[in-house]
């Protein structure tokens, strides 16, 4: 029997598995090694780790957990239930785990756009945040791909970055009126035409090429195409979810069901990775002090 389970290794769940090794409890990670970031060549706006390599970060991370006896297992998590205060887990192989207290910690995946050539860029030159990798991309000549009417804030949002933006619809044009005078009004340029594939070397863009045959000369694209969660754990735990797919937490990232906790992108919508790591500070306290009332006499 654990003290906790957590199922999610990047930044908010390591961040918990510290806090409740200092708290000296039995902890359990599963990491599946499939983190959202792992194509980005960059993990950028964390303090004292600004542009450090997302891999880099989690084997900092990983290390500085040993002293602490957290045990970490790189399996997938195929089923967990709770009943009566307890919470039981069930590898991929068919090994059971049980615990008094569940961390949710797995994030999100992006919902990446149906274009030909997209993954040669992804992490590179092609990117789904602003505040991750918009500084890199200042006063280049910036694409933003959103269907109907998904990208209208994205792209009035880089011009934070680049006076350079122009808004891919993909073939869609359902821009209201409103949206386009707000659109014009900042110098943002609207191609509703279809995509037919992005070119460039090594993976930096270099033009879109569209499905009328017109190349247009691009070195960067952001998407807002939505995500979805890494699994299906939450529904199966009975989780609340919120209109935008994230499960609903309350105080101190606990959730509808005693003693689960979530932290990360898979509770909130602010997407950062020093947020994400600060939520799973804040779950690794709030799990220890439940813990402590329980085993206190």
């Amino acid at each position: 029997m654990y003290d906790v389970i957590i199922v999610g290794g990047g930044p908010a769940g390591l961040s918990a598995a510290m806090l409740l090794g200092r708290c000296r409890r039995r902890v359990a990670v599963f990491d599946t090694q499939q983190p959202r970031n792992r194509w980005s060549q960059s993990m950028n706006g964390f303090l004292t780790r600004d542009g450090i390599k997302p891999k880099e970060f989690i084997e900092l991370a990983r290390t500085e957990l040993q002293k602490y006896d957290i045990e970490l297992i790189f399996k997938l998590v195929k089923t967990a239930t709770y009943t009566k205060g307890e919470f039981v887990v069930n590898d991929e192989d068919g090994n059971v785990y049980r615990s008094k207290k569940f961390l949710l910690a797995t994030g999100l995946k992006d919902i990446m756009p149906e274009v030909e050539g997209i993954m040669d860029f992804y992490g590179t030159s092609v990117h789904h945040c602003q505040y991750c990798d918009g500084w890199e991309s200042r006063d280049k000549a910036i694409a933003v791909y959103g269907k109907d009417r998904k990208g209208v804030g994205q792209a009035l949002a880089m011009k934070t970055w680049s006076d350079n933006i122009t808004l891919y619809t993909d073939g869609t044009d359902k821009l209201t009126q409103s949206d386009r005078d707000a659109l014009k009004r900042n110098g943002v340029g609207i191609c509703t035409s279809s995509i037919a594939r992005l070119e460039g070397e090594e993976g930096m863009l270099q033009r879109i090429v569209l499905q009328n045959g017109q190349v247009r000369e691009q070195e960067v694209l952001f998407f807002a195409t939505g995500t979805m969660q890494q699994c299906d754990l939450g529904e199966q735990l009975g989780c609340e979810f919120t209109s935008k797919g994230v499960i609903r937490t309350r105080r101190q990232q606990k959730s509808n069901i005693p003693g689960l906790f979530v932290a990360g992108d898979a509770s909130r919508d602010m997407q950062l990775v020093i947020v994400a790591a600060a939520e799973g500070a804040k779950a690794g306290v709030a799990i220890n002090m439940e813990l402590e009332k329980e085993y206190r006499k």
